[in-house]
């Protein structure tokens, strides 16, 4: 009892000094006014220890709604994400480019939107061998946080070397942990970050390619290497009509060589042949 009346007359000595602090823990139907209220009574501390027990859950679930209703506000004026930046490299399979929301963009737009409703996002990266791990977690004013995470290798390609390679991918993972947690999408987010899949020749035009190698003869080692493929069916469909125009001056080159072949050489007259014997 001689603690319990000494916390009493603490708490006492805090409302005289903190009038503020009182009328916001006494305000309302709270654990926290009910347990003043206990307490006043002569309330022993096992009570107020479950009190306070249940006073922290109170304020947990109040949390958590403040963060429901601060997302709900967000996500009824989303902020618009336009691709910013434009990427583009050469693989053995030809020149990949798409573009994409720079990281700078993503986050900018979604902070200053999400900071307006009380809430601040914050990444945390691990990396486990060759697979890096990146957590995304929103929190609200109030406490309560909520968090999502994705793993991928480094982005190794182009011409990344290692550091630039896990660089890469620690951008396109807080750029879609970010868009994952708030339910955003940035336009023609289909192809963000993804290479965009070459577009390579037909079949029908794999077997005119084929054809005319044959007809002309070609070296295919030379012609799939100016190319930039390494075999007819990688032919990029951009490259069509050079690969044709290519064939056909080949082929107009061995027409020539052919025409040659078949025209009787220059007879020369013998010594002592008379121009006319009549």
């Amino acid at each position: 009892m001689e603690e319990q009346a000494k916390y009493q007359t603490d708490l006492t000595k805090w409302d005289g000094r903190h009038p503020e602090e009182k009328a916001v823990a006494v305000s309302g139907n709270s654990p926290a006014s009910m347990m003043i209220a206990a307490m006043s009574k002569g309330m022993d501390l096992e009570k107020l220890e479950k009190f306070m027990e249940l006073q922290e859950r109170w304020e947990r679930n109040e949390a958590k709604k403040a963060y429901t209703e601060a997302m709900a506000a967000f996500k009824k004026s989303p902020p618009k994400i336009g691709k910013d930046r434009h990427v583009k490299f050469q693989t053995a399979k030809g020149t990949t480019e798409y573009d994409h929301a720079s990281l700078a963009n993503v986050t900018e737009k979604i902070n200053a939107a999400l900071g307006e409703q009380g809430l601040s996002a914050a990444w945390i990266t691990i990396q486990t061998g060759k697979e890096i791990t990146v957590t995304c977690t929103i929190t609200h004013k109030m406490g309560h946080s909520e968090s999502t995470a994705l793993t991928a290798a480094p982005d190794d390609s182009g011409s990344k070397n290692a550091i630039q390679a896990i660089g890469s991918t620690i951008s396109y993972l807080q750029r879609y942990t970010i868009l994952a947690l708030t339910g955003l999408a940035t336009a023609d987010m289909d192809d963000n970050g993804k290479s965009t899949e070459p577009q390579y020749i037909t079949p029908n035009q794999v077997k005119e390619i084929e054809k005319k190698t044959k007809e002309v003869d070609a070296d295919r080692i030379k012609f799939f290497a100016y190319l930039g493929a390494p075999s007819v069916e990688t032919i990029l469909a951009t490259d069509y009509n050079k690969a044709m125009t290519a064939l056909k001056a080949k082929e107009k080159s061995v027409k020539t060589e052919r025409a040659k072949k078949d025209t009787p050489p220059f007879q020369e007259r013998q010594p002592g042949e008379d121009d006319d014997k009549g």
